[in-house]
């Protein structure tokens, strides 16, 4: 019987070894964010990027997944503790290579910092996507102008980086520089 390919672990936030999802902040504030929609590839078991976005007076929506069991009982605990919080972060348990379209609704921003990392012939056992068709999913949710994000300090940085490339020859998305530990690609306007 095939099993989820999920992740028997989970990640505390460690600025030093994994700045992304404060990067990630950091940038969403620097651009004063408002009202973002925003999908948050793993979550961590400290859901920043949930609980920083809600707390900013942005009234920004993030929807994270994780595919760590302990990472999603963590969000229930804060979502029990911190019932306000349910309003604008939301997580799903999953395999994000499992990710339909039809259920996702558009984006101003993507993070995809862990594009590679998880990945495995696990996935393939149910019929997965792949880190390319799992990326131009959440691209074509993306709203013009919308970005995607990578990390650069990920260990699979050489994945990400082929995926950002056939992203560009791929769907109308352009390279417009870094922040911090991102690079950042741009969805063209129509």
């Amino acid at each position: 019987m095939t099993k989820l390919n999920y992740w028997n672990e989970t990640w505390s936030l460690d600025e030093v070894q994994c700045p992304c999802d404060l990067d990630f902040v950091a940038y969403l504030n620097e651009k004063g964010a408002k009202d973002a929609a925003i999908f948050h590839f793993g979550t961590g078991n400290h859901h920043v990027v949930g609980l920083r976005m809600a707390e900013n007076g942005s009234n920004s929506a993030v929807l994270g997944i994780t595919a760590s069991p302990q990472e999603y009982d963590d969000y229930i605990d804060l979502l029990i503790t911190n019932p306000r919080l349910g309003f604008t972060y939301k997580v799903l348990f999953g395999d994000i290579y499992q990710l339909d379209p039809r259920l996702l609704p558009e984006f101003e921003y993507v993070s995809l910092f862990h594009v590679g990392e998880f990945r495995t012939p696990e996935n393939d056992a149910y019929g997965a996507l792949t880190d390319l068709e799992m990326t131009l999913v959440l691209a074509d949710k993306l709203r013009p102008g919308g970005e995607i994000l990578f990390y650069t300090g990920s260990f699979a940085y050489d994945k990400a980086t082929a995926v950002a490339q056939e992203l560009v020859k791929q769907r109308p998305f352009d390279p417009v520089g870094r922040y911090k530990s991102l690079q950042i690609f741009r969805k063209r306007a129509h």
